[in-house]
């Protein structure tokens, strides 16, 4: 498998990858595609988290045990390309109230009011941040007014949208 992810990876082959790893019968290698995204290789990594956003729905809540992992490489990813799609795969997953992580919401907050940070990454982090605090009013509240300070500022299409579906939402 990683000789496969060494290159470029076409739609073809992410596809086979998908299909190789489906089902129940194959987590071993869904635990053997998860360890090359912790690979020395960035591209061998980088293939193996994408190929892990292209999952159908039932092979990728075998992802959902690695919850709190992928939290962690969040918080300590410095790659902004493998940041990105581990914040992909996390917005694929439930939060749920009573293991809601406050370090984590932090990093959301921080990231998606960072001028600097690419877009991307801050439009998956302002949805994040709301699959996060959906569930108490005040945090909402907190939410709504850093939304509405980085609303000045010049977005580009699809923070501007990211912006707007959690505004919905928060209003809803």
């Amino acid at each position: 498998m990683k000789t496969l992810l060494t290159h470029r990876l076409s739609q073809s082959e992410i596809m086979q990858l998908c299909a190789l790893t489906q089902g129940e019968h194959n987590n071993h290698l869904k635990e053997e595609l998860y360890q090359l995204t912790l690979d020395d290789d960035r591209r061998v990594a980088i293939n193996a988290l994408w190929t892990f956003t292209h999952f159908a729905v039932a092979d990728n809540e075998w992802l959902y045990a690695k919850h709190d992992q992928l939290i962690d490489r969040c918080l300590n990813e410095k790659d902004t390309t493998k940041l990105r799609l581990i914040l992909t795969l996390l917005l694929r997953q439930p939060f749920e109230k009573e293991t809601v992580r406050t370090d984590f919401i932090d990093f959301c907050l921080a990231r998606f009011t960072d001028a600097r940070a690419p877009y991307a990454i801050r439009a998956l982090c302002i949805k994040l941040a709301y699959e996060q605090m959906k569930y108490w009013s005040e945090l909402l509240n907190e939410l709504r007014q850093m939304l509405d300070l980085i609303s000045n500022e010049p977005l580009s299409p699809g923070l501007r949208s990211a912006w707007r579906q959690v505004i919905k939402k928060i209003k809803a």
